[in-house]
């Protein structure tokens, strides 16, 4: 069965600024590894439940005790009221279904402290000014990176770039917006057919000005990592976006638009590399700016 959706540019923050371009991001101990250092009775009681749960039996061997802890500060603080299922496993990180205040739907995302490869972690947050002096530490890398995902999600948020709206962060665990759920999840824009490509192409180009816009580069943009739920494009997996003074960054923009540009080329869309990019970066690269927002429909049949 055909099934029409449309979807518009959402409108950017009317107040506030998408972040400071060179504001530190703090990685020391969080409240969480004070948690599990103390160990008292109720930590205790909830670790025990939490890794005699079945979505979470298979991971006790990578998921250590600062990690429960910092799901337990975020219960505490009432962003988590109860798990459900993966909705995604990978080599560095998990994605859960969980129920945050009033029933609603929220997506926790858990990286894992002891994955083996971090390197190409590094080579995104090394020239980035947020982030100065991470060296190679384990612990503190993946604290960076998680608390990265927050801060882009949120820049991203406040320029009128539709992204699942961050939520919360503790330590390793990044609680967001859960777009769709995990019976009726998103489709990647990969996975549809596009019914009106050139709709949709301005609608990516538009976000991924608005990013620059906002002084960030995706770092990794193609149709694996835009989806469509509920008459919305929604861009995800910031966790590597840099900011445009990052070394590599003009490389990674150039990447970007190369994938995108290629994608909907196949689609039929009159595009190149070239022309995106010269869309993208028309435009001062300015983290308190403000685009336009053109209003504009688009389709797809699943």
């Amino acid at each position: 069965m055909t099934e029409s959706e449309e979807f518009g540019l959402v409108e950017p923050a009317e107040a506030g600024t998408p972040g400071d371009e060179w504001e530190s991001i703090d990685v020391t101990d969080t409240e969480a590894d004070r948690i599990a250092r103390k160990r008292d009775r109720k930590f205790d009681e909830f670790r025990k439940r939490l890794k005699d749960a079945d979505q979470f039996k298979v991971e006790q061997s990578v998921f250590d005790d600062a990690t429960f802890a910092a799901i337990y500060k975020l219960v505490q603080d009432g962003h988590i009221d109860a798990f459900g299922g993966p909705i995604s496993t990978g080599k560095e990180a998990n994605v859960y279904e969980a129920l945050g205040p009033e029933d609603t739907d929220v997506a926790t995302k858990i990286y894992r402290i002891n994955a083996s490869n971090f390197r190409h972690m590094r080579d995104y947050l090394e020239g980035d000014p947020r982030f100065e002096g991470i060296g190679n530490d384990k612990k503190r890398v993946v604290l960076a990176w998680t608390q990265k995902e927050f801060a882009n999600l949120e820049r991203a948020r406040q320029a009128g770039v539709r992204v699942p709206e961050p939520i919360a962060v503790e330590r390793n665990v990044l609680v967001m917006e859960l777009v769709g759920l995990v019976e009726d999840r998103a489709r990647r824009l990969a996975e549809v057919s596009v019914e009106n490509p050139q709709t949709a192409y301005e609608v990516v180009r538009e976000y991924m000005r608005r990013l620059y816009s906002a002084g960030l580069v995706h770092g990794d943009l193609s149709e694996y990592n835009m989806i469509i739920h509920d008459g919305e494009l929604v861009i995800i997996d910031l966790g590597q976006a840099v900011t445009v003074h990052h070394p590599n960054a003009d490389e990674f923009l150039r990447r970007d638009c190369r994938n995108v540009a290629k994608f909907f080329s196949r689609q039929g869309t009159d595009t190149s590399a070239t022309d995106l990019y010269e869309f993208v970066t028309d435009v001062d690269a300015d983290p308190t700016g403000d685009p336009d927002v053109d209003e504009r429909d688009a389709g797809t049949d699943e």
